[in-house]
């Protein structure tokens, strides 16, 4: 196993109480960081004080925007224990990241050991009010001081975590969402598929035009024929027409969700008809204005599963399940939250226990 040297923050802060959390605007005590050269490869792993970066103002990523990031969630459960959900997966959606951006993969085993240790020296940060959770955000940037468009020959992997509460401020209350067709955010043989910092760049003008309205997210529509079902900015979509589960397949524009595999896995172990192919917009308003569109909901890690109460698209306006969270979609989140937390069974063995306990400075 790779050694992690660790340097403890001399000055610890006080984490915020459970019912004062947001998402993503505290920080914990320490961060994780490990550099790439070319002719060396990854080295320096280390554990530090949580402390800010110092660039040259011709640092590649700040203009050609080779970044990509991933995130992930550790509960505490009423047990005690802290379980980190999916870490090898979403280690392994970081490489494919990576890839796509030229950018040199890391070891899988050493990501997800960089997250344990890092979680476990800063494990007094992790929330244990039901609905919070440590928020864990690992990230790579190109770090070479050049002008000119090539891949960068040194890069700066780095992982900083944030205790957090529910990711809209409607918690699990319907959320409400607008398609888009005057948008467009990627294409197949794009980045979509990428956990790029530049896609969700991308996302910003239409995001702001679907607040201004009253809609808490964007449903970006396919970017060729501005007809087909892509993701949400921040989450996959799925929705129930009739006894069948729906949703859009991974075709290079949308982003391979670990809590889309996850509702998707435990869907067909119920028993439910899931069907991952092209949906319009026109058979969803279709389903919709026959009764058979019974449910619809959003899949993240931030989020988990949002239900949404509201479609709207050009000038219409669709109330799904009358505004509620429907049935199939609430036993989704209890099934997934329940094993995040450790008060269900985990079948899948989809969590990673935290048992080491690291004392902090006095």
């Amino acid at each position: 196993m790779t050694q992690i040297a660790v340097t403890l923050n001399s000055r610890p802060n006080t984490p915020p109480p459970d019912e004062t959390l947001r998402f993503g605007t505290v920080f914990t005590d320490h961060m994780f960081m490990m550099e790439y050269d070319d002719g060396r490869g990854w080295h320096d792993p280390r554990i530090v004080p949580y402390q800010n970066f110092s660039l040259d103002p011709a640092t590649c990523v700040l203009h050609y925007a080779q970044a990509v990031f991933d995130g992930l969630k550790a509960f505490r459960g009423a047990d005690g224990v802290i379980r980190l959900f999916r870490p090898s997966a979403h280690a392994a959606r970081l490489n494919r990241s990576c890839a796509g951006l030229c950018i040199p993969e890391l070891d899988p085993a050493l990501v997800q050991e960089s997250l344990r240790a890092l979680i476990e020296i800063d494990q007094r940060w992790v929330p244990s009010k039901p609905g919070t959770a440590l928020y864990v955000r690992p990230t790579v940037i190109a770090t070479e001081t050049f002008l000119g468009v090539h891949p960068s020959s040194s890069y700066l992997y780095y992982v900083i975590l944030s205790p957090v509460g529910a990711y809209y401020a409607e918690g699990m209350n319907p959320v409400k969402i607008l398609a888009m067709d005057n948008h467009v955010r990627a294409v197949p043989g794009g980045i979509g598929a990428i956990k790029a910092a530049a896609n969700y760049a991308a996302s910003l003008h239409g995001a702001e035009e679907a607040a201004r309205a009253g809609f808490t997210q964007v449903l970006w529509l396919d970017g060729v024929q501005h007809r087909y079902l892509d993701e949400v900015g921040t989450m996959n979509i799925m929705l129930r027409i009739g006894d069948e589960v729906i949703t859009p397949p991974l075709n290079g524009a949308i982003l391979a969700g670990v809590t889309r595999d996850s509702v998707l896995t435990l869907l067909k172990s119920w028993g439910i008809k899931v069907a991952e192919r092209p949906v319009a917009i026109d058979e969803v308003l279709a389903a919709a204005s026959r009764g058979a569109l019974t449910e619809m909901w959003g899949t993240g890690t931030a989020a988990v599963i949002s239900p949404v109460g509201e479609l709207g698209y050009r000038d219409a306006r669709v109330t799904i399940n009358g505004g509620r969270i429907g049935e199939l979609t609430q036993r989704l989140y209890d099934a997934i939250v329940g094993i995040q937390y450790g008060t269900a069974p985990d079948p899948f063995g989809w969590t990673t226990p935290l048992t080491q306990r690291v004392p902090m400075p006095a």
